[in-house]
C-alpha cells in the first residue's frame, strides 16, 4: 500500500482518495495518513460471520471517496461475488505468488516444498474466484538453496514494491498488457 500511495505523485495517472482497513490496528493506517491520505477502519470482527454487512459498512466509506480504482494490499479478507461484481474490471489485488500457481495462503511453504526453482508475486484483476483474474504483472525471484518462507517471502516482497506501482500506472491509462519484471 505504501509503495503505490508514495508513487502516487506527479505525473502519475492516479492519486490516493482513501486507504481503508479491516484491522483498526494495521500500521498502514498511520502512514498513509501521515502522508495526507485519507483513512478508515471498518473491524470486521464486530460483524461475526455476516460477510454482507460487513462489506455495507466498507462500502460506505469507498464509496464516499468515489475511487475509479481499487488496490487491495494486504486485505487478507475473501470478498463476496455481490462486492467484487460492483466494481468489476476497476479492482486489482496483489498475490505472493506466480498466479495460477499457489493461490490462497501459505505460497511460500507451498513453493519450497513443491521444490520450485522460483517464485515470485502476481498483479491481477478482481474476480470473484478467489486469485483466478486476468494477469496484469509478474515478478519472479530464485529460490535458493537453503531458503525459508521467510527468506523467500522477502526476497518477493521488494518485487511486490516494484511490480505494484508499475501495473497501477499502466491499468490507470487502460493498458492492460502484462508487466513482466
Amino acid at each position: 500500500m505504501l509503495a503505490l500511495v508514495r508513487d502516487m505523485v506527479g505525473d502519475h495517472p492516479c492519486r490516493a482518495v482513501l486507504v481503508a482497513s479491516n484491522d483498526p490496528a494495521a500500521k498502514g493506517l498511520a502512514r498513509a495518513a501521515e502522508l495526507g491520505v485519507p483513512v478508515v477502519a471498518v473491524d470486521h470482527r464486530g460483524f461475526g460471520k455476516d460477510r454482507a454487512a460487513f462489506e455495507a459498512a466498507l462500502l460506505e466509506p469507498i464509496l464516499a471517496a468515489n475511487p475509479d480504482i481499487l488496490c487491495l494490499a494486504g486485505f487478507m479478507r475473501v470478498l463476496t461475488p455481490d462486492f467484487v461484481r460492483r466494481f468489476e474490471g476497476r479492482m486489482l489485488n496483489i498475490h505472493p505468488s506466480l498466479l495460477p500457481k499457489y493461490p490462497g495462503l501459505h505460497t511460500h511453504e507451498r513453493a519450497l516444498a513443491a521444490g520450485d526453482t522460483e517464485a515470485g508475486c502476481t498483479v491481477h484483476e478482481v474476480t470473484a474466484e478467489l486469485d483466478a483474474g486476468p494477469v496484469l504483472g509478474q515478478a519472479r525471484v530464485p529460490v535458493l538453496p537453503g531458503d525459508t518462507a521467510d527468506d523467500l517471502a522477502a526476497r518477493v516482497l521488494v518485487q511486490e514494491h516494484r511490480l505494484y506501482p508499475a501495473v497501477l500506472r499502466r491499468f490507470a491509462v487502460g493498458d492492460r498488457r502484462p508487466v513482466l519484471l
